[in-house]
């Protein structure tokens, strides 16, 4: 059962969205995916079809606990319709999940989200953790808590320096943060707009700046329909419309990639 980060220091590079559709894409290839909130913006809990007000427990109180296994509590299947929500179910964030940053120096506290996840979820074939724009606490919990990290990047100068810092806070800090053995899983280059000259040069660049290998296509191209979905808190593939289809393949593709790369 993989636990994968993903994120990238940069703020509207498309993590969200990308960590929403893929659980979508994971649950149509009949796997059970747990989706962990750990944004105080909460976007990817609303676009899951959970309200704002609605989680009694959420992972402010998962973090703030940090006892083994403790998120099993927090657990709730998300309001998709069937039979996505069968098979996605998430731990939701409130804005009051800010309030876990202050606690950072507290020993043992980056821990806190990989002992409350211990147990928890087993039954998963995969745990995916929307981190938000950061490298501090927030996201050092995802971290120790992943085996795996994924960047999200969108094919600009400053979304691209996001992902290496993620990439190279990972290689530097992964060990003192108690999981040693986390690795880039690979990039996914979202928002492409094929009207915009240096998304291109951007793209050649990515081979030499991240290895080919781990560049992961096809590419995540800026679509209306990504948000009309996101917005109506509707999985892809549902939305009703062609596009809407259209890019619902393309996250079925990135799913299984990520399925052959973690052995789901």
């Amino acid at each position: 059962m993989p636990r994968i980060a993903i994120g990238n220091h940069k703020g509207g590079s498309g993590k969200t969205a990308a960590t929403v559709n893929l659980a979508a894409a994971l649950a149509e290839a009949e796997h059970r995916v747990l989706v962990v909130d750990l944004d105080p913006q909460a976007n990817a809990s609303r676009r899951l079809g959970i309200g704002y007000g609605d989680p009694e427990l959420t992972t402010s109180e998962v973090v703030k606990s940090g006892e083994e296994g403790v998120a099993a509590d927090a657990i709730i299947t998300s309001g998709w319709p069937e039979p996505y929500n069968e098979r996605v179910h998430v731990i939701p964030a409130r804005f009051d999940l800010e309030n876990r940053i202050s606690e950072a120096a507290v020993i043992g506290a980056a821990g806190r989200l990989r002992r409350a996840l211990s147990g928890a979820d087993d039954d998963y074939a995969a745990t995916l953790i929307d981190c938000p724009p950061s490298l501090g606490h927030l996201t050092q919990l995802s971290l120790a808590a992943a085996d795996r990290a994924l960047a999200v990047v969108e094919p600009e100068y400053d979304s691209v320096e996001g992902a290496v810092r993620f990439r190279d806070f990972i290689t530097a800090h992964a060990a003192e943060l108690g999981s040693p053995g986390l690795a880039m899983l690979g990039y996914v280059i979202s928002r492409v707009r094929a009207n915009v000259g240096a998304h291109a040069f951007q793209i050649e660049g990515f081979g030499e700046t991240f290895g080919q290998d781990q560049v992961w296509e096809p590419h995540i191209t800026e679509r209306a329909v990504i948000k009309d979905a996101a917005d109506s808190a509707s999985p892809l593939r549902v939305y009703g419309t062609s596009p809407g289809r259209e890019m619902a393949n393309v996250y079925q593709e990135l799913a299984a990639r990520l399925i052959k790369e973690v052995g789901v």
